[in-house]
């Protein structure tokens, strides 16, 4: 049985979780608590990392040997790709983000995506779910190989959906689509690794979706 919690700390040891076919390691850095994520292949060994926030020494130390062919930013604020820059010089990885977001990142986004495009690691297929609101380019990753995984980077939290700054309409649009391209669409068994904290379920949050809505943040 796997001993994952996705509790991690700023300076302490990454969470591995093994899945089929999919190795999960998550990664706590910076003074904001930034969550990365590396995501290995098992197969090819090839691997993705989910947000190069911050402490480029780490992330490359949590990459080691292991080919790191991409990079995913989940969004554009500047916390979620402090160490971008580095990590690309020194392996690469080919950068990924929506376009609406790729102005704010400090390297060219080398691969453009939309909602419903796909992005690999090795033979594993990941999904790009476009959740506006939190910022207008930021997207989700979903992973269906081994039970149903989201990375949802700053998009959903245990507890609640990202900051739209008490703007009405953004936080309307990010909960539209959270509720709908996550919630509607998802399992309730499906994992949740945010952008910062501890991991959740779907299932979990499902609940508190009408007290979100109402709240307004």
């Amino acid at each position: 049985m796997s001993s994952y919690t996705g509790n991690v700390e700023v300076g302490g040891a990454p969470d591995v979780r093994e899945l089929p076919g999919l190795t999960v390691r998550k990664l706590a850095v910076s003074e904001m608590a930034n969550n990365a994520y590396l995501l290995t292949c098992t197969a090819t060994g090839e691997a993705l990392l989910v947000d190069a926030a911050a402490e480029p020494e780490a992330l490359l130390a949590l990459v080691g040997d292991a080919p790191l062919r991409t990079v995913v930013t989940t969004h554009g604020h500047w916390d979620h790709h402090r160490a971008l820059p580095d990590v690309v010089a020194a392996t690469g990885a080919v950068t990924v983000a929506h376009p609406a977001d790729a102005a704010d990142l400090p390297v060219p986004v080398e691969r453009p995506v939309e909602h419903g495009d796909t992005v690999t690691v090795g033979d594993q297929v990941l999904e790009v779910v476009h959740l506006r609101g939190h910022t207008p380019g930021s997207i989700a990753l979903v992973w269906r190989g081994g039970g149903t995984h989201v990375f949802t980077g700053d998009s959903l939290f245990p507890g609640g959906v990202g900051n739209t700054q008490k703007d009405a309409a953004r936080f309307t649009s990010l909960i539209d689509d959270v509720e709908q391209r996550l919630f509607g669409t998802l399992p309730d068994d499906t994992w949740v690794y945010p952008g910062h904290g501890g991991d959740t379920t779907l299932g979990a949050e499902r609940p508190s979706l009408p007290e979100w809505r109402a709240r307004g943040w």
